[in-house]
This record gives C-alpha cells, structure tokens and sequence, in this order.
C-alpha cells in the first residue's frame, strides 16, 4: 500500500483512505446528510479529517480492549457514561462517538476505575455550589420555583460525590486516550487533527 493510500497509521499498521472514503459514505447517507459540508470545499476536508481522528481512536481503542481481554458484557451503558451535552463536551466529541461501542465502554470502566473524589472536594462543591442539588420547591398553581435554601451538606453529599467523580473520570479517560493517541497514531500530511494550527483548512474567520 502506498502512502498516498494510508490517512494514518496506529502502532505502524496502515489506515486506508479507502476506509475513511466508506466511513464518510455512510455518513452521507445517513439521515443527517443534508446538513454536512459539500465535498471538496474546506469544510468537507475538515469533516474528513474528523472522521480519520474517529477512526485511529476506535482502533486504538479496539487494541486496547483486546490487550486487556475486556468485553462488552457489564459494560456501562451510553447514557450512563454520558449523561447530557456538557459530559460530551468534557471528553470531546471523538471520545464520545467512541462510547457508542460496547467494548469502548468497558475500556472507559477499566481505565477510569480507581478514580475517587475526596471528602474535601465534595465539601468545597457545597460551598460553591450550595442550590446544585435541591429539589425545586413547590408553588402555586402546580409552578415549580426554584429553592431558597441549601440543604446540609449530608443531604447531597452522595450526589455531588457521584458527579464530581463522573467529572474526573471522563477527564482521566481523555487523558489517557491523549496519550494512547500520541504514542501510536501516525498522521499522513492532509489528514492532520482538523485544529492543528498548521494546516491550510483551519482558519479563523468572521
């Protein structure tokens, strides 16, 4: 395979443009079509360069999975991992996409699985953040306002501990995928991460 064929490679083996070529088709037939750059403009060759990021990490992903012989089974679920936008935003749209897959999930479980909160930490949250995790009050006429007390800190302190935890797990996990990217993944000039500054398509302008 010549290098004009291979986008990238992870752990030295090729990734072919062909198989970013199937990717992008399936996405263009997909029923979100209509509201993805036009092919060949600088958008679309940023849209490629999105998927060839998706696709080195769902094959180191896929590696690593198998080096520690995970599986699917027990694996949390999607929804669990990532609960709204903002826990998407915190791992990054390439990591999220890759929790799609069971096996990925498992992964985050492993990677993530000793990372604690500290009491402290879940006491500064309160203080910070002392309305985060009360219930709104009831008011007239089924209206629900917002609540004027902060409830004591072992009302929450179960709540704010499983959030601040679900935080630093999905920063862990981007971390560690960062790094697992770095050490293996290889880029074909054009196929560079659409932010790097370096190439011709990633301009900012008004």
């Amino acid at each position: 395979m010549s290098r004009a064929d291979v986008v990238a490679t992870v752990a030295g083996s090729p990734v072919a443009v062909a198989e970013l070529d199937a990717a992008e088709a399936r996405l263009r037939g997909g029923a979100g079509a209509a509201a993805l750059p036009a092919c060949g403009t600088s958008e679309g060759r940023q849209l490629r360069r999105w998927l060839t990021q998706l696709l080195v990490t769902q094959k180191v992903v896929a590696a690593e999975v198998a080096a520690r012989g995970l599986g699917a089974s027990g694996a949390p679920t999607e929804a669990e991992l990532l609960p709204d936008a903002t826990a998407r935003l915190e791992l990054g749209s390439i990591a999220a996409a890759t929790l799609a897959d069971a096996g990925a999930r498992a992964l985050f479980a492993d990677v993530t699985a000793g990372v604690a909160v500290a009491d402290d930490d879940v006491a500064a949250y309160h203080l910070r953040n002392p309305l985060r995790f009360v219930a709104p009050a009831a008011g007239r006429n089924c209206w629900r306002a917002p609540a004027r007390t902060a409830p004591p800190l072992e009302q929450v302190r179960g709540a704010i501990a499983e959030h601040l935890r679900a935080t630093a797990r999905r920063r862990a996990f981007r971390i560690w995928l960062d790094a697992r990217r770095a050490t293996l993944v290889r880029l074909t000039p054009g196929y560079e991460h659409p932010g790097d500054p370096r190439q011709p398509d990633n301009t900012h302008r008004h």
